[in-house]
């Protein structure tokens, strides 16, 4: 551990108290002077500590900075994970696929995405301090059919994870996104390697992103009627809670898969029962209607014709009329 690692760990266990630049220095057998640079690069890393003279230093009680210190602190030690946090990436996923070689249980999260990836290609929007974008390295001995069931624990673990530290009622749209006030907050993209002699995945990686906060100024023309946040005020140190309940969440469904406890809890925030929604086929939006999703979450649909089908991947989209 760095001295600022230390430091970060010492006022992280004291927030709102403080402690004299002569006890830490005592505390680690290092010098003042060292004491004052690693303050001012846990401030420019964005931890909001005040320091007072004669009084010392102080993490305030509202610091709200993505680390892995923090993130320990809350996470259950049956969860054994292996973190890796990041200021800054391109993207998660892409970053992942360097560390396929790693245990599983790898984890890399960082606080800003330059080239987050959503489904089917798309950008996932990952301004820097305003959410959590992590991946999750999986080595999974199922059948390649249920590797979709891993992005159904995501889910499920998000909203989890959200309604432990808020009030909200998050709820899920058909595989992988979960909305809140009809906003979506998160999205998970998993992406595996396929054994074509066996047809196991040889790896599964399963990114997530969650929408904390509001960017500044929005979330621009294109998405304000689409994405949202989770909190409309900055809350303690609750990317790092929300991250380690959704890892907690995640390992204990991922670890007890033969149960499929999280089906039902899946089910029950399904978003869309019966609402009036299209397909999406490539450039082809086909009107249905959602019924349900069954036991192996496979969304089963009415289509205007009569037809039914369970579909157990693809696209949809909320018909407004």
């Amino acid at each position: 551990m760095s001295t600022s690692e230390k430091i970060l760990t010492i006022l992280d266990e004291n927030r709102g108290e403080y402690i004299s630049g002569e006890r830490l220095a005592d505390m680690l057998g290092v010098s003042r002077t060292a004491i004052w640079k690693a303050m001012k690069k846990l401030t420019d890393e964005g931890y909001n500590i005040e320091s007072v003279t004669n009084k010392g230093y102080m993490m305030s009680e509202n610091t709200d900075v993505l680390s892995e210190t923090s993130i320990r602190k809350y996470l259950r030690e049956e969860t054994n994970v292996i973190l890796d946090v990041r200021k800054t990436v391109e993207s998660t996923n892409v970053v992942m696929k360097d560390y396929v070689d790693m245990p599983e249980g790898y984890v890399i999260a960082a606080a800003e995405q330059t080239g987050g990836i959503g489904r089917l290609g798309r950008p996932f929007k990952s301004p820097k301090n305003t959410g959590i974008y992590f991946s999750i390295l999986l080595k999974p001995v199922i059948d390649y059919k249920d590797v979709t069931l891993l992005t159904v624990i995501a889910a499920v673990s998000i909203c989890e994870a959200i309604e432990k530290y808020s009030d909200k009622k998050p709820q899920v749209k058909w595989v992988n996104d979960v909305f809140i006030g009809g906003k979506k907050v998160s999205g998970t993209l998993t992406q595996a390697s396929m054994s074509m002699e066996n047809l196991h995945p040889e790896y599964v990686i399963v990114g997530t992103g969650i929408n904390i906060y509001e960017p500044e100024g929005g979330f621009g023309k294109e998405l304000k009627n689409i994405a949202g946040a989770v909190f409309d005020e900055k809350q303690n140190d609750i990317k790092n809670k929300i991250l380690a309940e959704t890892l907690n969440n995640y390992f204990y469904y991922y670890r007890n898969f033969e149960k499929k406890e999280f089906i039902k809890k899946y089910q029950e925030r399904s978003l869309i029962d019966g609402k009036n929604i299209y397909v999406v086929e490539g450039d082809n939006k086909i009107p249905a209607t959602a019924i349900a999703i069954d036991d192996e979450c496979h969304l089963i649909v009415r289509y205007d014709d009569g037809r039914e089908a369970a579909l157990s991947t693809g696209e949809i989209s909320i018909r407004l009329r």
